[in-house]
């Protein structure tokens, strides 16, 4: 067996009979334009239109990424979970490509000795999820249960070595299901897991000043190598190489580059040999190169990367990019009037569906100095032009967002996803106190109209919708 490394979570992985490109986003331009890679690719998505598949972990676009699709070959099979709704398979079908859905821990043959088991990261378990997300996230009217969980995990084995590549599955969430491999597969050979913070934190925070971000950012990182630690003390892998959440901020978030807790490669890779013992070695890769996993050989040393020059890169390459949304016109608060109520009662339907409520008020600038301030309690909305944030006594989440980005989140998904832009670093937040409430978020990426027809002239009374 042969790994290849290639950019962030994308690896290939052949066997004697198969080749598996698994996570490819090949391509500069992830979470609306913000998320570049460094050093730049020098191999193109085409390169590798001669694998037998593609195996996509989840549908956030650091790991399906359609611009990289849409240039490969269509016929290539992508293996997917089975995840309890269909938008990954829907999505992957609009490309042009067969969506081939694996159930939960069902190996499946893929050509000689190869085969691929994909697992869900909750174990198929809906309340184990829940546990975690603050909500109930299955629905009682489904069929049957399934994953409710955005990540999942696969093991390639051919016969003689096994690798496991949990790219973005959360620890603890994803233990029952690493314990299942461990009993069902014993030693694992390769281990690919994620290391470092693929989130807007704590670079996005805009109430933080320098020095708060630094500290932050180095915190996060030191978490996030810890709990990668327990995938290397659970699996007890020969070779184990930490990969996924790896990029540069591009446009006008460059300047937060500093603050990504994303630390250097050879850092890492300092922390993990000086964290673990000689009997799983650790694995880093330059871009393009490989590992075999019989014999443990390098196709090439790994070499750190030069800090100044990726800081010139920065400054000269990506600095200058501009993000599509910024060609869009500038959106008027009529607009926005628009759109509000209809976001609002399909943001209120999921409030209340998984029951989840808090005092905090959501704040969203919109332009002209006008603000919106949605309650999380089902009181409706109202519009302010005097926004003092210490007046919300109870609790606040201010949220800036580029009106024209904001005006394709209140139009959708189709347009725009909440929780994107937030991982993409479009959307500055403050919050009093400073407290994560993964439910406020939650709910959040239900504001939107949802593709509803909307008449920029409607008339919107605030104090009437407000109540």
């Amino acid at each position: 067996m042969q790994v290849t490394y290639l950019e962030s979570a994308a690896v290939l992985v052949e066997t004697r009979d198969v080749e598996v490109l698994c996570d490819p986003w090949l391509l500069d331009g992830a979470y609306y334009g913000s998320w570049a890679h460094y050093p730049a690719p020098d191999f193109e998505p085409e390169d590798f239109n001669d694998v037998d598949y593609i195996y996509v972990s989840h549908v956030h676009p650091d790991h399906f990424h359609p611009p990289t699709l849409e240039r490969m070959d269509s016929d290539i099979p992508v293996l997917i979970h089975d995840y309890r709704w269909d938008y990954l398979q829907e999505a992957v079908e609009d490309l042009g490509f067969d969506a081939v859905e694996l159930p939960h821990d069902q190996r499946t043959h893929l050509g000689g000795d190869t085969h691929i088991n994909v697992l869900a990261a909750d174990g198929c378990d809906p309340e184990l999820c829940g546990n975690f997300f603050g909500c109930t996230w299955y629905d009682s009217e489904a069929d049957q249960t399934g994953s409710t969980q955005v990540d999942s995990m696969a093991v390639i084995d051919d016969g003689e070595q096994t690798l496991v590549n949990t790219n973005d599955c959360p620890y603890p969430m994803a233990e029952s299901s690493c314990q299942k491999i461990k009993r069902d597969y014993g030693d694992v050979d390769m281990l690919c897991h994620q290391y470092s913070a693929a989130q807007f934190y704590p670079q996005a925070v805009t109430n933080y000043d320098h020095e708060e971000k630094l500290a932050e950012r180095d915190r996060v990182i030191q978490e996030k190598h810890e709990l990668a630690l327990n995938f290397i003390d659970l699996f007890e892998p020969t070779y184990y190489m930490p990969f996924a959440g790896e990029y540069v901020l591009a446009g006008d978030l460059a300047h937060l580059n500093e603050y990504t807790a994303n630390p250097p490669r050879n850092e890492a890779k300092a922390f993990f040999e000086a964290n673990t013992d000689d009997d799983h070695e650790c694995v880093f890769l330059n871009s393009g190169e490989y590992i075999d996993v019989t014999t443990g050989e390098r196709s090439a040393p790994f070499e750190s990367v030069d800090p100044e020059a990726k800081q010139r890169y920065i400054e000269e390459e990506l600095a200058p990019r501009s993000f599509d949304y910024e060609s869009d016109p500038m959106p008027t608060v009529d607009e926005f009037r628009a759109y509000v109520p209809l976001a609002y009662e399909n943001m209120e339907g999921k409030r209340a569906r998984i029951g989840y409520e808090t005092d905090t008020t959501v704040l969203i600038p919109l332009v002209d100095d006008i603000c919106l301030e949605l309650p999380m309690d089902g009181g409706g909305f109202d519009y302010t032009t005097d926004l003092d944030t210490d007046d919300y006594e109870d609790g606040r989440v201010k949220m800036e967002v580029d009106p024209r980005l904001l005006k394709r989140l209140f139009e959708g998904p189709h347009r725009a996803y909440w929780a994107d832009a937030k991982i993409g670093s479009h959307i500055g937040i403050s919050k009093e106190p400073d407290i994560y409430e993964r439910g406020l978020y939650n709910v959040l990426g239900s504001f939107h109209a949802d593709g509803a027809e909307v008449q920029a002239n409607a008339s919107h009374d605030a104090t009437a919708e407000s109540d």
